[in-house]
């Protein structure tokens, strides 16, 4: 496992669409996008209202170079032994890993157990 990491809660909340017709959203309200050939993966700040599956994102508040292996997995593999889903929008710099809102309380306490500290941005 990598050296542990800090890892902030993103105040705010997102959805993840699939737009599968689409190569490019029809608005620039997005945060980030995926396009692959079954089509565009976005992901946006969450509305107000609606039902769409609400996601929160940790984030590492230190760099890492993209040839430091094992960074993403040191996060995701505790969350996936704590049976947390992930989606994962990785930066030049980090990795945003959503988790959907009502499992925050869950992968905190399975970040904190793998050795990460997690706080509120």
């Amino acid at each position: 496992m990598s050296v542990p990491q800090h890892l902030r809660i993103v105040p705010s909340e997102f959805v993840v669409e699939h737009l599968p017709h689409a190569t490019l959203p029809e608005d620039d309200e997005w945060i980030a996008l995926v396009r692959a050939p079954e089509g565009l993966t976005v992901v946006r700040d969450a509305p107000p209202f609606g039902g769409a599956t609400r996601w929160t994102g940790f984030y590492g508040d230190a760099a890492h170079g993209l040839d430091q292996p094992g960074v993403l997995a040191a996060v995701v593999a505790p969350l996936a032994e704590a049976g947390v889903p992930v989606f994962v929008a990785s930066t030049y710099h980090a990795d945003l890993v959503l988790v959907p809102s009502p499992r925050v309380p869950d992968a905190s306490a399975a970040l904190k157990a793998a050795g990460h500290r997690v706080s509120q941005s």
